[in-house]
């Protein structure tokens, strides 16, 4: 089934929104319609002069910075224009500038999200969404699907204090909404004074995932190279919160998983007795050319999804942490580098919502002992979210 993004609907009818107003635009490399034109190309065409300012998330406007590279502001060699980056050095950097953002009327947000809390630009656009509360600039989001469906609520939510980055505000990890939704469920829990409108996609269902829409996979950063990549994200991103390699630096990124220590067979082994749903693990090496472990072989496992309405992401990488800390636990270590600009809680606690996933991994826990501490969310999260749904449920 065809699915047309709200930013397909805009092309289509930009009068309504664009005539006469100056123009700020957040997107990134996925920012273009089903013909794979680009929106900022587009609207310098419709806006000319009142096209002011583009601003680039993290990994920059065209997704060419790595994971936690801080970008510098720059000049669109494709536009002309500013573009102001939202990632920078420090982390008074995540905002727009009000200096930049008041001499906007109205700023259009296209980003395409993963479906997932640790994914960042959703929290660049309520980051956006801040700065204009205070300049009383108008919010335009165009809505995008979510890849992995917007039925599944998967992982817990985040403990006060662990906020960051990797998740602004208490959702499930595994979100099920798409990013306006998400946005409109932050601005109304968060009492945010701002003037927000939605384009909402058209033929788009709950069940849908990415490849059914008909729509065109462009990768907005460079590690979300697939539909597939963006399938184990929701779990296989905890890995950045340990000294395992979670495959950066190889062409399969999030889906192979290992470290130079790790015997394959015997680590596929101990995960095929898991009898995890959905999911095949096949033992493999590989050897990073940069990120973790860059230049050395690995040993660990690909993840293979089989079934995906049965997949379960977040508790497959759970279980997979626990194994390699049951049978190498000598080696097996957390990542305690300053991450996504906090350095005095670690990686792995920002990325869960608290210190409880990594205490129970430590204390030699099972996942039969985790569920519980994130299921009572899932439910809770449900119904949270239920107002804020722009398609319907059924």
């Amino acid at each position: 089934m065809s699915v047309r993004t709200g930013l397909d609907r805009l092309i289509a009818d930009p009068d309504h929104w664009l005539r006469g107003r100056k123009i700020g635009f957040l997107g990134h490399a996925a920012s273009v319609d089903r013909e794979l034109r680009l929106a900022s190309s587009f609207l310098r065409h419709y806006s000319g002069e009142n096209f002011l300012f583009l601003f680039g998330p993290e990994h920059g406007f065209y997704g060419q910075a790595q994971d936690m590279e801080g970008v510098d502001g720059s000049r669109d060699p494709l536009t002309g224009l500013p573009v102001l980056s939202l990632y920078g050095s420090a982390e008074e950097q995540l905002w727009p500038a009000q200096e930049a953002l008041s001499q906007v009327d109205l700023l259009v947000i296209d980003l395409q999200d993963v479906g997932t809390r640790y994914y960042t630009f959703a929290w660049t656009a309520l980051a956006s969404l801040e700065t204009a509360a205070r300049t009383n600039t108008q919010v335009l989001v165009c809505d995008r699907p979510n890849p992995i469906d917007g039925v599944t609520v998967e992982g817990g939510g985040i403990t006060s204090g662990y906020e960051s980055f990797v998740g602004r505000h208490d959702v499930a990890v595994r979100h099920g909404m798409t990013i306006a939704e998400l946005l409109t469920l932050c601005v109304s829990e968060l009492s945010l004074d701002v003037d927000l409108h939605v384009l909402p996609m058209e033929g788009w269902r709950r069940t849908m995932h990415f490849g059914d829409t008909a729509l065109p996979w462009v990768l907005p950063s460079p590690n979300m190279p697939s539909e597939q990549t963006a399938a184990v994200y929701p779990g296989m991103c905890l890995v950045e919160g340990t000294r395992l390699s979670e495959g950066r630096g190889t062409t399969r990124p999030f889906e192979w998983f290992g470290a130079p220590y790790i015997d394959p067979g015997r680590l596929a082994r101990a995960m095929d007795a898991a009898a995890l749903p959905g999911v095949a693990f096949r033992p493999t090496f590989f050897k990073p050319s940069f990120h973790k472990h860059a230049n050395r072989t690995c040993g660990g496992v690909q993840i293979h999804v089989r079934d995906r309405l049965r997949f379960q992401p977040y508790r497959t990488a759970v279980a997979l942490l626990m194994a390699v800390r049951r049978l190498w636990p000598q080696h097996f270590a957390w990542r305690t580098e300053p991450y996504e600009f906090v350095s005095d809680r670690l990686a792995i606690d920002l990325l869960s919502g608290s210190d409880v996933l990594r205490r129970t991994i430590e204390e030699g826990g099972t996942l039969a002992d985790l569920v519980p501490t994130w299921s009572s969310h899932e439910a809770e999260f449900r119904l949270r979210r239920r107002p804020h749904l722009l398609y319907s449920e059924e």
